[in-house]
């Protein structure tokens, strides 16, 4: 009897235990940085591919060569484009982590008001960073997301010309690189409906696999952008209950200040009643 009587507390303890830990974790910063993650993911991996996609086809089917000397041509663009890749989601992964990080010394500075964790200045200054920080990283994203809507836009024209190529039959209508800067005037690199390497092209799995990764990229974008106005919202509530929950501390403190001096004063008095009568 003792024995299922000892159990049952030891389940009981385990699951206050658990609930406490859950209750702990701030679910908003938390959604907000799956969301992240997902997005930078998403971006990061279909932009790689797409962008690896984009080199082939321009190598097999507009004969884009790479330039011999070290000179800035779409080749070397989008091998910083890969390495700014490669920065982004580096930095954001850890980002996503401080995010995470402040959300829970927040969320406890909040619940623990009066125990032995206390709000700084220090903490409301690291707070006011970060919403900055998270401003300008929103910014960002959205530069992000319209940079990445332009070879969308690009790959969309050419998917739905290979897609009504029969519509086009007798049309002199040409695919020239050259409309979007990626090769010089003087290089005449066109591909015009009607060719055998336009019908290679548009067969191709590299179209339309490119074409639907720079859709993933963009989505993958507009994700990251979504989560830094959740970033943005959580960390300004969380300023907006530190700066209310410093201002009831210091009311208390006040009032406990207070009521110990009033304590004081009435056993100084007592005192000096006693000591009269005596």
């Amino acid at each position: 009897m003792e024995e299922d009587m000892d159990e049952g507390q030891t389940q009981k303890g385990c699951l206050e235990c658990c609930i406490k830990c859950l209750g702990g974790i701030p679910y908003p910063s938390l959604i907000a940085t799956i969301l992240l993650y997902a997005g930078v993911a998403l971006f990061c991996g279909c932009g790689h591919e797409a962008l690896t996609g984009t080199v082939t086809i321009l190598q097999n089917y507009f004969e884009v060569v790479r330039s011999p000397v070290d000179s800035l041509d779409v080749f070397t663009m989008i091998d910083i484009i890969k390495y700014v890749i490669y920065g982004i989601a580096s930095a954001f992964f850890v980002y996503g982590i401080l995010l995470m990080v402040e959300g829970f010394f927040t969320s406890g500075a909040i619940k623990d008001l009066y125990g032995d964790f206390k709000i700084t200045t220090c903490g409301r200054c690291v707070s006011a960073w970060f919403i900055m920080l998270t401003y300008i990283f929103m910014l960002a994203w959205l530069g992000v997301t319209a940079f990445t809507s332009l070879p969308v836009f690009m790959y969309f024209n050419i998917w739905t010309i290979c897609q009504n190529t029969t519509v086009l039959e007798g049309a002199t209508l040409c695919l020239d690189p050259r409309q979007y800067g990626i090769v010089p005037i003087a290089e005449a690199k066109t591909v015009c409906a009607g060719s055998e390497k336009f019908y290679k092209m548009c067969e191709s799995n590299e179209l339309d696999m490119t074409f639907h990764l720079f859709i993933c990229a963009l989505a993958g974008a507009g994700a990251a952008v979504i989560a830094m106005i959740h970033y943005l919202m959580v960390l300004s509530a969380n300023w907006a209950y530190v700066k209310d929950a410093c201002r009831m501390q210091k009311y208390e403190d006040i009032k406990s200040k207070e009521e110990q001096e009033l304590h004081d004063i009435h056993s100084t008095r007592s005192k000096e009643r006693l000591n009269a009568y005596t």
